[in-house]
């Protein structure tokens, strides 16, 4: 069997990396870390939501307001961990978890549970990778990615296709056809959802649904691009787990935001394996994966090195040196 058609796990197998053994081991799941993680993202969900209500009507509010949506745009990585089913034990709570996320930041879970499948079996791969991030031809191209435009533009799109029951030739794909229509009305009751909120928010004049959600999430969704941008783009397009995808090393604060999703390259060998036991399983393999020491800013350094071309005429001068 070529390493091509091999699923993360039993490639990382076969690499002899890691045993049956130990890989069970760290695959256990346990409710506990889930819960204890939450109750300290409750609470900072509550230190920064106050931070707006302490700003209110001051100039204050706006950076008050950034900080709120960086915490809420990561609702983006307790969703994609509960797709996985590794967050909680239990699986219906990582479906109900999930859920909630997904409202949050106008993600659909199911949607976005296939979606992710393809990911991970055809990571990086052009045509077949459907959450591919190409690297960006320009500056200009780069920047406009980070703004989140263009991923708030193909967000709406989606969702108002999923609501007139259409799925693009890509989406037929990768949703089985007995789940298509489960899929249009998951987008169906998040759309009405929403816009009973707006009529609540018109008819009493009440907006905190503005302040405390709406305006923080678009003002956060730039990080998240930043990060999402930092787990392939720049990385061969190539099926070799050991060379298209990165492994960030991050402050404890960011590892916490990210439900220890900056351990990239682990989760895309064994993606069974629970956020809580990702730094164990990245002592076993450190070696055999692709590490980024500088964290999230070295990986766009090596990014923008890659677009403008100074990393192509720093090889080739390395290579004539020698």
């Amino acid at each position: 069997m070529s390493s091509d058609v091999l699923t993360p796990i039993t490639q990382a197998l076969s690499d002899g990396v890691i045993s049956r053994r130990e890989l069970k081991q760290l695959m256990h799941r346990s409710n506990g870390p889930a819960f204890m993680h939450l109750a300290v993202w409750i609470a900072t969900l509550a230190v920064t939501g106050y931070l707006i209500y302490a700003s209110m009507e001051t100039l204050w509010v706006w950076p008050a307001m950034f900080v709120h949506g960086v915490v809420l745009v990561h609702h983006f990585s307790l969703q994609h961990e509960c797709c996985h089913y590794t967050v909680f034990k239990t699986r219906w709570l990582n479906d109900v978890v999930g859920n909630i996320c997904g409202f949050i930041i106008m993600l659909p879970n199911r949607h976005f549970r296939y979606e992710h499948c393809d990911h991970h079996t055809y990571t990086q791969l052009h045509g077949d990778d459907p959450e591919l991030i190409a690297l960006p031809k320009t500056l200009l191209g780069y920047f406009w990615y980070l703004s989140s435009i263009p991923y708030w533009k193909t967000k709406f799109t989606e969702l108002a296709r999923h609501v007139n029951g259409r799925l693009t030739a890509e989406e037929e794909r990768f949703i089985p056809e007995i789940e298509q229509n489960t899929i249009f009305w998951e987008a169906r009751l998040m759309v009405l959802a929403y816009l009973a909120i707006l009529a609540i928010c018109f008819t009493l004049n009440w907006w905190a649904p503005l302040w405390y959600w709406w305006l923080p999430v678009l003002l956060g969704e730039p990080v998240m691009r930043f990060i999402r941008m930092t787990e392939h783009v720049g990385k061969p397009n190539v099926s070799d787990m050991k060379e298209n995808t990165r492994t960030n090393y991050v402050t404890r604060p960011m590892q916490f935001l990210c439900w220890n999703m900056n351990y990239h390259a682990e989760h895309h060998y064994a993606s069974s394996v629970p956020f809580h036991a990702l730094p164990k399983l990245h002592e076993k393999i450190k070696d055999m994966i692709s590490v980024e020491e500088r964290g999230y800013l070295g990986a766009h350094v090596d990014i923008l090195s890659q677009l403008t071309g100074l990393k192509a005429r720093a090889d080739r001068i390395k290579a004539e040196a020698n």
